[in-house]
């Protein structure tokens, strides 16, 4: 068997090993399309393995996940690592940690037509947190680490009319 054969063999095996987390290689409209779920609120995370916030703050993003397993809200990690990461180093990363909520990488190079899609107030710092509820037509803005309580609130305030 050939060198590069066996190396593309472990490739697999190691995506196929760590593939129990759902990561999903996205351009910036598909989020767009999936934030239209009227019945759903959307709990969108921008972070990169590489900033210490972002990875410091997964996992209260794990437990939100946990904690409204029941109730419709959907906790979206897009990941903005860099295409070398994609798709091995971000799956073992994420398998390492434990991360339990659906990631998405985004596919786009150009943060400057991207980030006006998300908020306007966004500057493009990350950690950046997106809570989107077209139902009540909601949409607030985070930038920088969130912790579990702040989270918390934010979902129930969306779902309960707006009310804190």
């Amino acid at each position: 068997m050939s060198r590069n054969t066996l190396l593309f063999l472990f490739s697999f095996l190691m995506v196929s090993v760590l593939s129990a987390q759902k990561m999903t290689r996205v351009k910036m409209a598909d989020i767009q399309s999936r934030l239209q779920h009227s019945d759903t609120v959307f709990v969108v995370n921008f972070w990169a393995t590489w900033c210490g916030p972002c990875v410091a703050e997964l996992p209260e993003f794990n437990r939100i996940d946990s904690a409204f397993s029941k109730q419709p809200i959907k906790v979206l990690l897009v990941s903005l690592d860099f295409p070398e990461a994609w798709p091995v180093k971000l799956q073992e990363f994420l398998h390492k940690k434990q991360i339990r909520p659906e990631v998405l990488w985004l596919d786009e190079s150009d943060a400057n037509a991207f980030i006006p899609k998300i908020s306007s107030t966004w500057s493009g710092a990350i950690p950046a947190t997106l809570f989107s509820f077209k139902a009540k037509n909601t949409n607030e803005f985070h930038e920088g680490k969130l912790s579990y309580e702040f989270l918390n609130e934010h979902i129930l305030h969306a779902l309960n009319d707006g009310k804190k």
